[in-house]
């Protein structure tokens, strides 16, 4: 076996994918490749798309999702759209079947070259996201960042899209709050067993929101597409806005759409940079056929 694989360095709105093509072989990208991958500046990512060969009838293939810290993650809907694009390329086909950690995902390129992901149902029960601590009313729950009589951030809206998600709610501008700071620490808080995503939030319209993530395992990013779609759902279920949104993100435009079938959909655009060839083991890497 080739001990390299293919991979592509592309972009859904800024956050930074590797898309690693496994197909036809039988190891796996390590953590110790991810961790070397994104501590090289060329390589650094927010997220690896690992695409296997399909084990589950139905589905076109498996993807496993790497965090930069080689933690993995659920799902990832920014990186889906850069593989629907890297795959559509490749076959010609616009609607693919994906196997994840958060179960089956579709996803389709539009004749515009947006991508709609189908990212599943949102999930609201505490167990589920799932929190350290019941609470019967997820829309808004006691957790605090800042002094204890004062506090900077407080009662976010919690939901799962097959990761966990804490939404904070503010009135100003979102860049106001120091997410930086923030973001480690309710990251790693007690009631997030599995850890979360920590996301800053400002309504900006019945239609619209801003807000901005800081990832679990990943830190701060352009975009977050799990993010994008726990906030939207949960600024409709708290009576903000309606059920079709659109997202600003640092990098830039998505549109969120909670169907009434309760499945959310995601649009948004994929970029491909550039090309070259990885070993899964150890992380190093060629581009163009060039040594790194």
């Amino acid at each position: 076996m080739n001990t390299q694989a293919p991979f592509a360095r592309m972009n859904g709105l800024g956050n930074q994918i590797l898309v690693i093509d496994m197909r036809g072989r039988k190891d796996r990208v390590t953590p110790d490749a991810a961790i070397a991958l994104a501590s090289d500046e060329r390589t650094r990512f927010d997220q690896i798309m690992a695409i296997y060969d399909a084990r589950t009838h139905g589905t076109d293939f498996r993807i496993e999702i790497l965090n930069c810290d080689g933690s993995q993650a659920e799902a990832c809907g920014n990186g889906t759209r850069c593989v629907v694009q890297a795959l559509s390329a490749e076959t010609g086909k616009q609607s693919f079947t994906f196997e994840t950690r958060a179960g089956i995902v579709t996803a389709e390129e539009n004749a515009d070259g947006t991508i709609s992901v189908d990212m599943g149902k949102p999930v609201f029960d505490w167990d589920k996201i799932p929190l350290a601590e019941e609470f019967h009313d997820t829309s808004r729950i006691e957790l605090q960042a800042g002094p204890i009589d004062a506090p900077v951030l407080h009662s976010p809206s919690v939901a799962s899209m097959g990761n966990p998600h804490a939404i904070f709610w503010v009135e100003t501008d979102i860049h106001d709050y120091d997410i930086r700071r923030f973001g480690p620490l309710l990251e790693n808080h007690p009631i997030f067993p599995n850890r979360a995503n920590i996301t800053i939030a400002q309504v900006t319209s019945p239609t619209s929101l801003e807000m901005w993530t800081w990832e679990r395992g990943a830190g701060l990013t352009k975009a977050c597409g799990t993010g994008a779609c726990a906030t939207a759902v949960s600024a409709a279920r708290t009576g903000r806005t309606g059920r079709s949104v659109n997202v600003t993100v640092p990098g830039g435009l998505l549109h969120i759409e909670w169907r009434e079938d309760n499945h959310v959909i995601m649009t948004g655009p994929a970029e491909w940079e550039w090309s070259g060839r990885v070993d899964p083991a150890t992380g190093s890497w060629e581009r163009e056929g060039e040594a790194a």
